[in-house]
């Protein structure tokens, strides 16, 4: 009979297809193994911050997240964990996050109630410890300067 540790090992020592990234945590109990995926660590991360007031939106990294992000706005895709980096071992996890803020908001109080939230999920829902929080504020955010849609003006009645 295999104990734990040795299934750990053995797991740890088979090579990962080609593709393949590696899983944030297995948690492996007599009662069998939960695998959590990188991507859910970054979406939960992601979910957290937006929850902080002040924080107007997450924002992709380059011109490559531009376009990323304008194709993921027009095909409605999941945006959740857009502007969300993570680095994920066996039990710990490191969150680089880009970010706006609303104009007129503490920075420093932003940014911390943010690493706070982010701590708190990923502990709770993941058991990962988030050893950082590292966060970019890329830009500030002016809902006066929001445009607003106007229905064109009719030409004929």
């Amino acid at each position: 009979m295999t104990t734990t540790d040795e299934t750990q090992a053995q797991d740890q020592d088979r090579p990962q297809p080609m593709g393949v990234r590696p899983r944030a945590t297995d948690l492996i109990t007599p009662q069998g193994k939960t695998t959590i995926a990188d991507v859910v660590v970054s979406r939960i991360a992601g979910i957290a911050a937006r929850e902080v007031e002040g924080v107007h939106e997450l924002v992709a990294q380059g011109v490559g997240g531009a376009v990323g992000g304008l194709a993921q706005r027009v095909t409605r895709a999941d945006t959740r964990s857009q502007g969300v980096n993570v680095e994920v071992g066996a039990r710990e996890a490191a969150i680089d996050l880009r970010l706006t803020v609303e104009y007129g908001v503490s920075i420093p109080q932003v940014a911390e109630g943010v690493r706070r939230n982010i701590m708190s999920r990923l502990e709770s829902m993941t058991g990962l410890i988030v050893k950082e929080v590292n966060i970019d504020v890329t830009d500030l955010y002016f809902p006066e300067d929001e445009v607003h849609a106007q229905p064109p003006e009719r030409r004929v009645e």
